[in-house]
This record gives structure tokens, sequence and C-alpha cells, in this order.
């Protein structure tokens, strides 16, 4: 079984093998991110743009339904595949396959038809070509759903079955794909937001049908097969993903509140200003993320087999990677970034570009914290602890972060905006640290080798 290699490989060479690959993907998908809303920006116009960021948030919510399953299970599996149950974990991963392809009906066709009354409730006072815009690419969206949302779930499967290249190079290939698709459509072709729209989707349905393919005549550890799972493993499926999907939904609701703050406290300047922030703290954070993310199936895998040594030093090597990459990561933004916010803002909004460099620094210090959170709720979620990586992301997602806000504006004002990352980062670190601290015996239990 290729999944083997979790627990062939030493955890050196496991942490590069899986690490890499996914760092990759995940920075490429981010470098996609930015250079699809240019094309939205600078070639179809600013309504379109405020069509997309006005829809984008819903769609990364609908996409948290199938991560809340194929997480959840992704972790089972890994945990079956360890024990050498072959059989259970492709009931489990032909199963969730299922039921993600049902929701994604469900939700294509709500989606579809309510389209109209949805975006105008979203957009209060919006421009009517801003909501014409949103309605047509909510229903591209919609159509595209049953394909669309199975990618995501077979992207984590391929991982668990040890093909974290394979998964890399469909990825960026997808990326690509979609890339040329907007040059042609949207550049060259004038095309409009149904476009951008379009392209997104056809390149994530092809992913979905070339992985579909890829798990066929049990050509990897995981393999089509009947059989049902019992409701106690699949309601341990979706508590241990509930804190991805908790992320997904507290992540728009934090992109309301700051909002919020910034316009009172900076006006559209500094709401503009913070999503240059975002647009470099997308590649940073996307590299920690991509880098916990991709040793999950290991330390699952290794949990299952009871090996405990070895998922203690592999997450030692995790921990040690994130604080390489954060310790880097403050010092490009800390001392780059009047280099890098240029690239976002034209040069006669001088304000902006100070504003951004100012908030960029600042920011920057959430980096010295910010890993703990992101690592150790994988961990959890690794080693089916759904109670703890929930607390984590309930805690680190929503509850400090505004706590933060609320204090330190008053006195700081939009200082205080950009510092209450650190601050939540920090009291986030050191609740998480104690969940990880008072772990029952039952790891314990495990047999050490």
């Amino acid at each position: 079984m290729d999944s083997e290699i979790f627990e062939k490989l030493s955890p050196t060479k496991l942490f590069f093998n899986c690490a890499i690959p996914s760092m990759i993907t995940m920075a490429f998908g981010a470098l996609y991110q930015i250079a699809d809303g240019l094309f939205v920006g600078r070639f179809i116009g600013e309504d379109a743009l405020a069509a997309v960021n006005l829809i984008m948030p819903i769609i990364m919510i609908v996409f948290g339904f199938a991560n809340l399953i194929a997480t959840g299970a992704s972790a089972r599996i890994s945990i079956l595949l360890g024990e050498k149950k072959r059989e259970e974990a492709s009931q489990v991963f032909t199963f969730t396959l299922k039921l993600i392809f049902l929701i994604s009906c469900i939700v294509g066709a709500v989606g579809f038809i309510f389209a109209e009354p949805f975006v105008r409730f979203l957009a209060p006072g919006a421009t009517e070509q801003a909501i014409e815009y949103g309605i047509t690419y909510t229903r591209v969206y919609a159509a595209f759903a049953p394909l669309m949302l199975i990618y995501h779930a077979t992207d984590n499967y391929l991982r668990a079955c040890g093909k974290e290249r394979l998964s890399m190079w469909l990825s960026i290939g997808t990326q690509a794909f979609n890339i040329v698709l907007d040059v042609i459509l949207i550049v060259f072709l004038g095309q409009g937001v149904w476009a951008a729209a379009f392209t997104s989707c056809l390149a994530m349905a092809l992913g979905s049908v070339i992985t579909l393919i890829l798990f066929r005549k049990k050509r990897m550890d995981l393999y089509y097969t009947k059989g049902k799972i019992e409701k106690a493993v699949f309601f341990r499926i979706l508590a241990n993903g509930s804190s991805e999907f908790f992320s997904s939904i507290s992540m728009s609701i934090m992109s309301i509140v700051y909002n919020f703050f910034l316009l009172k406290y900076g006006g559209t300047t500094a709401l503009a200003a913070f999503s240059v922030i975002m647009y470099v703290d997308s590649i940073i954070g996307m590299l920690v993320f991509g880098m916990c993310d991709s040793l999950q199936p290991a330390i699952s895998y290794c949990y299952g087999a009871g090996l405990m040594s070895k998922v203690k030093a592999i997450f030692h090597r995790i921990i040690l990677g994130a604080i390489v990459l954060s310790a880097a990561s403050l010092l490009f933004m800390m001392f780059a970034g009047q280099y890098v916010a240029p690239l976002f803002v034209k040069p006669e909004d001088t304000e902006l570009l100070a504003v951004s460099i100012i908030g960029m620094k600042l920011f920057s210090l959430s980096y010295l914290t910010g890993w703990v959170d992101m690592c150790f709720s994988s961990y959890f979620t690794a080693l089916e602890r759904p109670v703890r990586s929930m607390l984590t992301s309930f805690f680190g997602t929503l509850v400090f972060p505004i706590g933060a806000l609320f204090a330190l504006t008053p006195f700081l004002e939009l200082n205080g905006v950009w510092l209450s990352a650190l601050a939540s980062c920090t009291l986030s670190a050191i609740f998480t640290v104690m969940l990880y601290l008072t772990l029952n015996a039952n790891i314990k239990a495990k047999k050490t080798q």
C-alpha cells in the first residue's frame, strides 16, 4: 500500500515528502487567487470585483460542508489504513463521496433557483450592475456544484493514500488551466463575470473527473466498494471535521467584524489597506496551513498503527517548520512590505500606500504566535480529538479576535486593529497549549515504539 510510506519513512524524510508538495500547492493556489482578482478587477470592472467579493465568502462556506466531511473522514480513513483495515477505510471513502455528491446536488439546485433573492438580500445598497453580476456568478457556481465539491474531498483522499506529489501536480495543473482560460475568455475575448466563474468551475470539475477515475480498479489504497458505515462512525466523522467547518464560518463572520472597525477608525483607505495585507498574508498563511494539513494523514496513520513515538516526532518537526516559516514571514513583511505593497496600489494613492506599510509592520507581529493554534488544531484533528480541535478554532478564530478588537481599538484606534492580530494569536496560543497539555490518558495508552 502506498500509505505504508507513513510507517516506513523516517520522520524527517516523511516531513519533507509530505510538506513540500503541499506547500507548493498552497503557494500556487494563493498566487492564483491574486491573479484571478486582478483579471476581474482590471478587465471586467469594479462592479464585477464587488460581486465576486460579495459572493465568495458564501461559496467558501458551501465548500466548508465538503471539507467538514472530507477532513473528518480523512483522519478516520488514515487511522483505519494504519490498522491495516483497507476494506473498512474504502467503505468510509465511498460513503462520504456519495454523501458529498448528494449534498452538492441539493445546494446547487437551491442556489440556482434562488440566486436572485439571495444576492439581493446580501447586497443592500449595491449597484444594480453588481447585483446582476452576483446573480450570474452564483448561478454558474451552482450549476457546477456537484463536481466542484467532490474535488475538495478527493484531494484529501489522495493525500491519505500517500499521493502528495500527485495531489500537488493535479492542483497546479487545474489552477494553471484556470488562468489560461481566464486569459483567453476575459483578456482576449472580453467576456464578462460569467467567464470568471466558468473558468474556475470548469477547472475544478476537470480535477474531480480525473481524481474519480484514479480511484477505480483498486489502483489506490482506497477504492469504490459496497457496504455502509455505522452511525457512530458517521457522527465521529462529522465531529472530527467540525473545527475546519467552523473555521470557514468564523472567518466569514470576522471579515464583517474587521470591516466595521476598519471603516470606523480608518475609512475606506484602511479597508483597502487591509485587503493589501491579506493578499500578502494569504501566501504566508497558506504555506503554514499546507504544511500542517499535509502531515495529518501521516499522524493519523501512525496513531492507528500504535506508533506514538513517531507521532510525536512528526509533530515536533511540524512545530519546528512552523516556527521557521513564521519567523521568515515576519522578517519579510516587516522589512520587505514597503516594496511589496506598491504592487497592489496605484502610484498616486500615497495615503493608501503609507497605511498599508504601517499595517503590514504591525500585523506581521502576529506571526510570533499565530502558528501555534494552526499546528495544534491540525494535530487534534489527526488524532480524532474533535472537541479540542473545535475549541481551538472557536476561540482562535472568533472569541479572541473579537475580544482583542474591542479591547485595543478604543485606545489605539486603527493601530489597535492591526495589533489585535498579535493579541488574539497570543491568547489563542496559550489556550491551545493548555488543551494540548491536558490530553487525556487515551493517547498515552497507545503503545510506543
